[in-house]
């Protein structure tokens, strides 16, 4: 794809952002955290109002403006799946901090082009901070203006700022594995879903370790972090996300030292 048509992609992606925006930022701002647990009884999976407000209102933008690109999305049908271009839309990525009134969830829209992410957009209303990827291009967006941003150098585990979202939602041997690489890692911090990856491709994390994640948690954090500098697969050192697994980290050595430490 040449870099004019991503650049309008990109573009478009932000107006997707935006449309986003509108409904989750207000509902924050409300304090309103009445959730539904998709599970049903079993471990608890918040949805909101906001979250299925949200993501019609970037169906709609898409459906008014590329009526042939497919959705994927988090609360709805996927829409012609097979289509050459397909949105991934997650309007609400860490619903639990939502409801607790946190500022760190995010809006994801990732951008498919045959199956591959090749564009990826991190939205942070309350913190006004947009990440976006693609290509090689990397940057941030607040405050009217943009910033290129870059991964950190770190390349060894003793060094290393590790995240994760919650250390509880590991069990068994992903369990034990996470514990053997936080204690090789510098410093460890939880909660931050995937802000935690758009900090990684801005040099203040140096390593993420996450389990459990669908599609339209992991397609946007992919293009952003490889445009960033870094290298995401998963726990095998694999590109292949299909069990979930998702391990990001700046740089090759840093990948590689927490692919040995993971030892699956």
């Amino acid at each position: 794809m040449d870099e004019s048509r991503i650049e309008t992609f990109a573009a478009f992606a932000g107006r997707i952002a935006d449309a986003a925006r509108a409904v989750t930022l207000p509902a924050a701002e409300s304090g309103v955290s009445a959730a539904e647990d998709k599970n049903e009884g079993g471990a608890f999976d918040p949805v909101t109002v906001a979250d299925r407000e949200a993501e019609l209102a970037m169906r709609a933008l898409i459906e008014a403006n590329y009526p042939d690109h497919g959705v994927s999305g988090e609360e709805f049908e996927v829409l012609r799946g097979d289509a050459r271009f397909v949105w991934s839309l997650d309007p609400i990525d860490g619903t639990r901090a939502f409801i607790c009134g946190l500022p760190g969830w995010t809006t994801l829209v990732a951008l498919l082009d045959e199956g591959r992410p090749v564009l990826g957009l991190v939205d942070a209303p309350r913190l006004d901070e947009r990440y976006v990827g693609f290509g090689g291009t990397a940057r941030l967006e607040r405050g009217g203006g943009a910033t290129p941003i870059a991964v950190s150098d770190c390349r060894a585990l003793a060094t290393a700022r590790l995240a994760t979202t919650d250390p509880y939602l590991f069990a068994g041997v992903e369990a034990e594995a996470f514990a053997r690489l936080r204690g090789a890692a510098r410093l460890t911090r939880y909660g931050f879903d995937a802000y935690a990856y758009a900090r990684l491709a801005a040099g203040s994390i140096d390593i993420v370790a996450e389990s459990g994640l669908k599609p339209h948690d992991w397609a946007a954090l992919v293009p952003l972090i490889r445009a960033a500098g870094g290298v995401v697969g998963n726990w095998r050192g694999e590109a292949d996300f299909a069990q979930g697994q998702v391990l990001a980290a700046a740089t090759p050595a840093l990948f590689e030292a927490a692919v040995r430490t993971l030892a699956l």
